[in-house]
């Protein structure tokens, strides 16, 4: 296993005090710049990729990477160098690192019935990376290893309605959780991203009003996603109105699915089963 850089190490020139290896003193005023950020996101991406298992296929790597770069390059951050990967995971996530590199699991690609939801859950987490949500955790707890926190969030190793669970990197992580203002940013962000890629921007309105039916009938193998992503009705209603507040297209037509899309999914499903644990939701059960 690869170790991860901690942020108290990466940033020792510029901190006031380091205690240990990953403390900073309360005193100490943590700021991280847009090539700390980079360089943190690609080791943790390193540590994420050596531990995850991603789906290795040319076309789909491919079609995810122009999907996300369409929307990454109407964005205030086109010039960052983002990176789009497929965890080879049965249940519904994404995540994003700092620095641009966003992570979606093969299962979020396969439930998604259309480009745009895809494109809509997309457009959020580069939405978080845009607004550098997670740089502002990591200035706020210098200490919390994002490498094993998206592990956690990707493979839901680390949560699940039953309780306790093994995180396989040997340490125990928690969820990553964004303040609700950071979340209601990020759909705000969503909204925009796709609309200006051409995409219909209801695409995240959908996936998150059919995901509040199946949770009901299949609370389980979603749980995963609402964990990471709180929804409810009013997410839903505040989503509406940006996307009603969008100028109008002036007879452009938004794309809403593609023949690319539809090709990518299938071959995703026509692929084995994700290796074990990253089955349904991921788990690994503690061995006693």
């Amino acid at each position: 296993m690869r170790k991860v850089r901690p942020l108290a190490e990466l940033l020792s020139a510029r901190a006031c005090c380091v205690l240990g290896v990953l403390a900073l003193t309360a005193a100490c005023a943590v700021s991280v710049s847009e090539s700390d950020e980079q360089e943190m996101g690609a080791e943790y991406a390193a540590s994420v990729d050596s531990q995850v298992p991603l789906v290795e296929d040319t076309a789909v790597t491919r079609f995810l990477t122009a999907l996300g770069r369409s929307m990454t390059s109407q964005t205030s951050r086109a010039n960052i160098d983002w990176s789009f990967k497929v965890a080879n995971a049965s249940g519904m996530n994404a995540f994003a690192l700092p620095g641009g590199f966003v992570y979606v699991t093969r299962g979020l690609i396969e439930h998604s019935d259309s480009l745009n939801e895809l494109a809509g859950v997309m457009g959020h987490e580069i939405g978080h990376v845009v607004r550098r949500h997670n740089v502002k955790q990591l200035e706020e707890a210098a200490n919390t290893d994002r490498a094993v926190v998206a592990l956690c969030v990707l493979t839901s190793v680390c949560s699940t309605l039953g309780g306790r669970i093994a995180v396989q990197v040997g340490a125990e992580a928690r969820t990553a959780q964004y303040s609700q203002a950071q979340e209601a940013e990020a759909d705000s962000e969503a909204v925009v991203n796709a609309y200006r890629a051409g995409i219909d921007p209801e695409g995240l309105t959908l996936f998150l009003e059919k995901l509040l039916e199946q949770r009901t009938t299949q609370p389980t193998f979603i749980e995963a996603f609402f964990a990471t992503h709180p929804t409810d009705e009013s997410r839903i209603r505040a989503l509406r109105k940006h996307i009603a507040a969008l100028p109008r297209s002036n007879g452009t037509r938004l794309t809403r699915d593609a023949p690319e899309f539809q090709m990518v999914r299938a071959r995703l499903r026509a692929m084995p089963p994700p290796p074990s644990p990253y089955d349904t939701m991921g788990v690994a059960t503690r061995q006693q």
